[in-house]
């Protein structure tokens, strides 16, 4: 079964409103790596790190393509156990949006809609080494946004 969509509108035919709107979704890149194997212990309780990272490169016109970076650590003491990085990414229309629009869609709203395919892989690549399932949690986009881009004092109202 294949969908086709259309290529976004561009110069007059495009309205004046803002548009945010997903072409597609890829696995831009992905590794697994566990330097000892799947030795799994009854008392297994790895200390898990997770880092999240989000970029935006523009692919033409209005299209952007938002690379949302997800690196999972499992340590057992100072070892480590296995290490995922997945690279998950998706093609946007992002057009007539305001800076700040255009900020908040690229870091909130896109990651947002790439999270879930990232959380499925990782599952998978672990599940796949050898390993428990591990799912991620659910992640606050908007509550990362907000405390790594605070609003500037004299944007706020009262």
């Amino acid at each position: 079964m294949s969908i086709e969509t259309p290529p976004p509108a561009t110069g007059a035919a495009a309205g004046t409103g803002a548009q945010l709107s997903l072409q597609a979704v890829y696995l831009k890149d992905c590794s697994f790596e566990a330097p000892l194997g799947p030795r799994v212990t009854p008392d297994w309780n790895p200390a898990i790190g997770l880092d999240l990272n989000t970029a935006v490169n523009v692919i033409e016109g209005d299209l952007r393509e938002v690379v949302l970076t997800v690196t999972v650590s499992a340590k057992l003491g100072e070892q480590t156990v296995f290490l995922v990085e997945v690279k998950q990414a998706g093609a946007f229309v992002m057009q007539n949006l305001s800076d700040g629009d255009y900020r908040r869609a690229a870091g909130i709203v896109c990651p947002g809609v790439l999270f879930p395919y990232v959380r499925s892989v990782v599952s998978n690549l672990v599940s796949q080494g050898g390993f428990p399932q591990l799912l991620l949690p659910p992640v606050n986009f908007e509550a990362l946004f907000a405390a790594n881009n605070p609003e500037p004092a004299s944007a706020t109202t009262n």
